[in-house]
């Protein structure tokens, strides 16, 4: 089973020009039929149709909302307008025949984080409420493959703010929190995104990587997107790239990605990426750095 995540910039270029490439990418990551495509930074007039340019099921929540018109404009000069006017979301594509079970989402950075989190990491009221002022989420969806195996996949697309990880990372640490609260026993865990941090930066993902074997999570990406398993086995994580794409679908942001493979010994195993992959296939070897679960 193939899994990926990608941040699609709204269909943009890089560097960023006047027309957008949204659907030529959503058929392009899903051209191989992956089992879960995890998007981040969709417009939100698309949410409810990338699905069928997927031929997937789609399961979108919204980050902003869009202006009366503001398709119409930034169709003018995507690379210019980007979500400003058209607002944005995050989406999860899975194969129509899986069946869902659970589709839930949390908000990361609400007023009251933000301030609590703010207050802990010494940081003044204007970057509190700057921090907040950008709606960040996680989605959890549930669902059953026909063998019965069950998934729980987590899409996140946390803050970015150079200047200080810390946001970021403390988005992320609530949001696993937040994916543990939610999982159940025998499911694949599958969490994955745009994180906006390294696994140097972030004391969460170091926590997850060091936490007993029970709970211990597969190796992060080499970049900011990330695809972590809990419940499989898995494969080093490798880089991925658009090489052999058209230039018109290349995205620097969006070129490297992280893939994983995982399996358990009662089943099969799982190929993940972050922004690109997740497999299943039989194996319950130890994890690589290289691609699918």
């Amino acid at each position: 089973m193939l899994v990926r995540s990608w941040n699609v910039f709204n269909g943009n270029t890089s560097p960023p020009g006047r027309r957008a490439y949204l659907r030529e990418m959503i058929e392009l990551i899903t051209a191989d039929r992956p089992a879960v495509v995890c998007l981040q930074e969709v417009p939100a007039w698309a949410l409810a149709i990338v699905g069928e340019w997927a031929e997937m099921a789609a399961l979108g929540d919204r980050t902003r909302r869009g202006r009366p018109f503001g398709r119409r404009i930034t169709y003018l000069n995507a690379g210019l307008f980007r979500s400003s006017l058209h607002g944005q979301g995050n989406v999860i594509l899975v194969p129509r025949d899986f069946t869902l079970r659970v589709h839930k989402t949390i908000t990361l950075n609400t007023n009251p984080f933000c301030e609590e989190e703010g207050r802990k990491l010494g940081l003044d009221p204007k970057l509190m409420r700057l921090w907040e002022r950008e709606r960040r989420i996680c989605q959890v969806v549930k669902v059953e493959r026909p063998d019965r195996r069950r998934l729980l996949v987590s899409n996140v697309h946390a803050t970015s703010y150079m200047r200080d990880a810390r946001l970021a990372d403390a988005e992320l640490r609530r949001a696993t929190n937040f994916v543990d609260r939610q999982s159940e026993i025998e499911e694949v865990l599958i969490f994955a995104g745009d994180f906006n941090v390294t696994q140097a930066q972030s004391q969460t993902i170091a926590a997850l990587l060091e936490a007993p074997p029970e709970s211990r999570w597969s190796a992060a990406g080499p970049n900011i997107d990330h695809v972590l398993v809990r419940g499989a086995t898995t494969s080093t994580v490798r880089a991925a790239t658009t090489a052999g794409c058209s230039p018109t679908t290349r995205r620097s942001r969006s070129t490297s990605t992280s893939e994983v493979y995982a399996g358990s010994p009662s089943s099969p195993a799982i190929g993940c990426s972050a922004a690109t992959t997740f497999a299943m296939c039989s194996s319950s070897s130890s994890s690589s750095s290289s691609a699918p679960l």
